[in-house]
């Protein structure tokens, strides 16, 4: 099983170890396009206004563009830590066994094992860099190859935009999030979605789950008191739909 999350916007605010040092980190294969994202992020925050529209920065956080900038030399940390949203705090990465079946998409890097060392940045995936292509179309071969290779199940966590860059195909479940009223009726309720993943990720990690198929990530959630409904793929290049209706 491996499981993909997204970034979180929440970051915490600087780390204490060594400077960036991408020959280190997981899928080397997606440095090439990691070493043109962080010199094309540096040189556009040179700018602080052309950042902040660039990044869509509103003024509480116009400090990311200095963080940006310094991305070459910032002290880095682990992203189990540098990652504090909803979705993280629930997670709670920290304190789990088998964090190597995680990856984190980002924007930045690509893919991240959780145990990897960067600094604080900020970059949405919406973002246009100088001399660049949209962040979904410039990572998505790269991606592709380093997650084409697997063959476990693929438990997909993440929100809509990193799901543009790659897909699992039918040996993936993209995992939804609803609130369902007494009526039947459904609705998406941001922050409820992201708990409620973060708890379906710490559950399958502290339970030392292995499903090798949807059915098998369903009859778990669902033994774990969830309400599940799971989706056959419309075609073989999508992946399995598994709901999770919350009252």
């Amino acid at each position: 099983m491996l499981i993909l999350l997204p970034p979180s916007e929440g970051k915490a605010g600087q780390g204490d170890g060594p400077p960036l040092d991408l020959g280190r980190l997981s899928s080397p294969a997606l440095n090439p396009i990691r070493e043109l994202l962080v010199d094309r992020l540096v040189e556009l925050c040179a700018d602080e206004d052309a950042a902040a529209k660039a990044l869509k920065l509103p003024a509480t956080q116009r400090h990311y563009v200095q963080a940006n900038r310094a991305l070459r030399t910032a002290p880095t940390l682990a992203a189990w830590e540098l990652y504090n949203g909803v979705l993280y705090d629930r997670l709670g990465l920290g304190d789990l066994p088998d964090g190597e079946q995680v990856l984190i998409a980002s924007p930045l890097w690509g893919l991240l094992r959780p145990s990897d060392r960067v600094p604080p940045y900020r970059m949405p995936m919406s973002a246009k860099l100088p001399g660049t292509e949209t962040l979904a179309k410039l990572w998505r071969p790269a991606v592709a190859e380093v997650l084409g290779a697997r063959d476990e199940l693929i438990v997909d966590l993440r929100s809509g935009a990193y799901a543009q860059v790659w897909g699992p195909k039918d040996r993936g479940v993209s995992v939804r999030v609803f609130k369902e009223d007494a009526d039947g009726k459904r609705s998406v309720v941001t922050h409820m979605a992201k708990a409620t993943r973060g708890d379906v990720a710490r559950a399958l990690l502290a339970g030392g789950a292995r499903p090798e198929s949807a059915a098998d990530l369903g009859d778990f959630l669902a033994g774990q008191g969830w309400k599940v409904e799971l989706s056959e793929p419309a075609t073989r290049s999508k992946p399995w739909l598994l709901d999770i209706l919350n009252a």
